[in-house]
Order: C-alpha cells, then structure tokens, then sequence
C-alpha cells in the first residue's frame, strides 16, 4: 500500500535550505519548490525546531494510516494543491505553504476517536460536534512552531464556506485565506474520488457535477473553481493519477505540467484577487 511520504521539512519564514527530500518523486517534480535558498544562523536551535517539525508531519501521516481508504491522500492533496498555486501564479514561498498544508491540514483528527472518524454512517449531532473540532485541534498542536505560522490559517480554516456557512469560524468569501481556499478545492475533490467508509470512490466526472453544485450553492471560491474546471482535463487529473516513485508518474507528472505551462500561456492575466499583496 502506497503510503505518502513529506519532502525535507523546509520553513519559507527561515528561508532555509530545502536539502534533499524524503520524496525524491517531489523534487524532480517541483525543482524550484525545493530549491535551496539563503542560510540563516541559528545552530541547535534551528534543528531542533527542525526535529519538532518532522515529528509532526509523522504525526499527521499516522492519522491518515489510521485508516487505509485516505491512504495517499496528503502526497495528491499537496501535488494538486501546488499544481493549482502555479496556475496562480503564486510566490514560491506561498507554495511551499501550501505543499505543508497538503500533509498538516488534518493533523488535528489525531483527537478524533475512531468511532466517529470510521463511523460507516451518518453522525449524530455531538458528533458532528466532535468532527468539526479537528480544524482547531490541528492549529492548536501546530501553532507553538512559530516556522509552521504560514500553515496555520490553512488548518484553522480548510473546512469554511465561500458563503460563510462553514466552519469553524463562519468566515466569508476574501475573509478566508487564500491558500484554505486553494487547499480546500484540492481536498474536495480528492475525497470525492476516493473511497471513504459511507461511500464509493465518484468517477472524476461526477466529482466535477458535484462542486460546480456546491460553488452554484455558494459554497466554493467561484474563481478559483472556475481555474481548477479549466485545469482538470489536462492537468489536475493527471496529477491525481500519479504516485511516488514509479518511473512513468513522473513522466505523466511531467506531461501535465506542461500542459500546465501551454494553459499559463494562454492567460492573459489573473484575477487581482490572487495578485500577491505587498507585506
């Protein structure tokens, strides 16, 4: 069984050198994601806030092998996540945020008990109640890591709604950041197209009926759903099929970044809502 496995824990905060990832597949895939960039002082305390960070991306993996239906889930939340932020356009920085996101966002289902994750049925309202506190959880364990701050809004916040009727905070269109926005489409579209203990895997195609339904319901980022529609023929479902270590992954891998590059060229432009916003 395939498991995912994290690159290099590399903070864009410390804009420390990436080194080689644990996931040689990533790297040939998204050279200047792991980049090397400038060295920093710090010594012992840098590796040992390295260390914590490695620990928790190992905690994260172990909530997703607690169950073998999400089994690869990070590994495709993170490519497609960092597929869709290159369509963007977005700084390097940004996409190493949402590369880490792809495995933290659901760090915090640790606390969930199994009952209720695995539950084949539907929930009860205590414990939907339950469910819903993983967002919250996940920051909570996070947040003492000041180089996992960038990260933070993407687990506090994958679970929101475009029309506010998400959780946990009832956040509303631009009010959700960016990159949970992103992060979110990713994850939907994922779960669809697995299998999970109350249903199926859906074919790609009615994954696609059921968020355009979602976005129509006001549900989803109407552009960044628009994007990813554009994106999915020729890029994103080829990203979705693709999986560590196997020669022709990467090759397929490769073929839909082109792709990726073909459809970049024919932009004329991205929505000013994406534009990277002076700090």
């Amino acid at each position: 069984m395939n498991r995912c496995r994290p690159a290099a824990i590399v903070s864009p905060a410390r804009e420390r050198p990436a080194g080689k990832p644990a996931n040689g597949f990533h790297q040939a895939v998204f050279p200047e994601l792991f980049a090397p960039a400038v060295e920093s002082a710090g010594g012992d305390g840098i590796e040992d806030a390295e260390e914590t960070e490695a620990i928790l991306f190992a905690l994260a993996l172990a909530v997703e092998q607690r169950d073998h239906y999400t089994a690869g889930h990070c590994e495709r939340l993170a490519l497609i996540s960092v597929t869709l932020g290159l369509a963007m356009r977005l700084p390097q920085p940004w996409l190493l945020t949402l590369y880490r996101g792809g495995y933290l966002h659901d760090i915090g289902k640790v606390g969930i008990p199994d009952s209720i994750l695995f539950k084949p049925g539907k929930l009860t309202a205590q414990e939907w109640v339950t469910m819903r506190s993983h967002p919250v959880r996940g920051e909570e364990i996070c947040r003492p890591l000041k180089s996992l701050g960038p990260v933070l809004p993407i687990i506090r916040s994958h679970h929101e709604r475009w029309d506010g009727s998400g959780y946990p905070d009832g956040l509303q269109g631009v009010q959700i950041p960016l990159l949970a926005r992103v992060l979110q489409i990713a994850d939907i579209y994922d779960a669809l197209t697995s299998p999970r203990p109350y249903k199926p895997p859906y074919p790609a195609e009615k994954a696609l009926e059921i968020m355009a339904e979602e976005t129509a319901r006001g549900w989803r980022d109407p552009e960044i759903m628009s994007l990813f529609f554009r994106l999915h023929r020729d890029v994103i479902s080829r990203v979705a099929e693709c999986r560590d270590g196997a020669d022709h992954a990467l090759e397929r891998m490769r073929s839909s970044l082109g792709s990726l590059s073909r459809v970049l060229a024919e932009e004329a432009s991205l929505p000013s809502s994406w534009a990277p916003q002076p700090a």
